[in-house]
């Protein structure tokens, strides 16, 4: 679960490097008899594969990009498709605009408290005798030990969330393909909005109750697995646009060693990271009057389901189409 939270989030973070790191596929590890069952429970979701689409109603039309928030050996390519729809656009749509992304980092610069603990206990009490793997873990990915010691503690998890390799190759710093696509059009002249204030996002993680956070650094610190086959299995089947079988991929892991409240916890993510938000976007692309090309991209965690954007669309009057990558 916080996997797929790092890479639904860390677009508010300076955007991801690329790192190609090479790993196992849990995915073709797993027994034929439950990959089957993963593999039907996906095939079931609506718009399970495809992150490149196409919406009309009337004057209309949004081209929709599903992106994986770090980069990866594809994303040039994927760029240089995108670029005539993106020039085309009146307007494009973005989780955050480059200007909003500049904005957050500034905000946290000004007032470090957005995400860091400035008062009270930091991490080091709050782990007690998990501290010292914690801080072994995030220097393993980079990370300065004294300011991991006040991070708050789910934003904590969620960098904790990415494995080593794609850490120590740039996965937090560079540029993935959503800045990437915000100053193409920038570049061109055409002008770039958020879909949501990433203020909202802040608010949400501050939510969660301090004792629900630190048991999420724990389960990750537990978690018996590679993190980096992790990271290697959600990129490659983003890559081969198996959407919806990467969630329910994460979601078997999250149910199996996410702990007692696994199974709440994750509708929960899902209600308040996913479905609530596409509700939102949906209700911004369908009010649009004055354009009449949009590009949109968000991450591709949003497009299936029956409450992802694509359906939400498809209620609100909207043909769509899949349209092809090259291979």
């Amino acid at each position: 679960m916080l996997r797929l939270l790092g890479v639904l989030l860390l677009g508010l973070m300076p955007s991801a490097g690329f790192a190609l790191c090479e790993a196992r596929d849990m995915i073709d590890d797993m027994p034929d008899e439950a990959r089957a069952s993963l593999e039907a429970r996906a095939a079931a979701t609506p718009y399970a594969e495809g992150i490149y689409w196409r919406a009309e109603r009337d004057d209309t039309a949004i081209t929709l990009f599903g992106t994986y928030h770090f980069q990866h050996d594809q994303t040039q390519a994927h760029l240089d498709l995108l670029k005539p729809r993106i020039k085309a656009a009146d307007v494009v749509y973005l989780e955050m605009s480059n200007d909003e992304q500049e904005n957050f980092q500034n905000s946290v610069v000004q007032d470090p408290s957005l995400m860091f603990m400035m008062t009270g206990p930091g991490l080091p009490d709050l782990l007690g005798d998990d501290w010292t793997k914690f801080s072994q873990e995030m220097t393993i990915r980079g990370f300065p030990t004294n300011a991991a010691a006040r991070l708050k503690p789910l934003w904590a998890a969620i960098m904790l969330s990415i494995g080593p390799c794609e850490a120590q190759n740039g996965a937090m710093s560079g540029k993935g393909i959503d800045a990437l696509i915000g100053a193409y059009a920038s570049e061109n002249g055409v002008p770039s909005k958020s879909l949501e204030d990433f203020k909202v996002i802040l608010r949400m993680l501050d939510d969660e109750p301090m004792e629900k956070q630190i048991e999420m650094i724990r389960l990750s610190l537990n978690y018996p697995g590679n993190p980096d086959d992790m990271s290697y299995t959600i990129r490659e089947r983003y890559l081969d646009e198996e959407i919806a079988l990467t969630w329910e991929f994460t979601r078997d892991i999250s149910l199996e060693f996410g702990g007692e409240t696994a199974a709440d916890d994750f509708a929960k993510l899902e209600d308040v990271m996913l479905t609530q938000r596409n509700i939102e976007w949906v209700d911004v692309l369908s009010g649009l009057e004055d354009a009449r090309e949009v590009f949109v991209a968000f991450g591709a965690g949003h497009l299936p389901g029956q409450n992802g954007v694509l359906r939400l669309l498809e209620k609100d009057g909207f043909t769509i189409t899949r349209l092809a990558l090259p291979k």
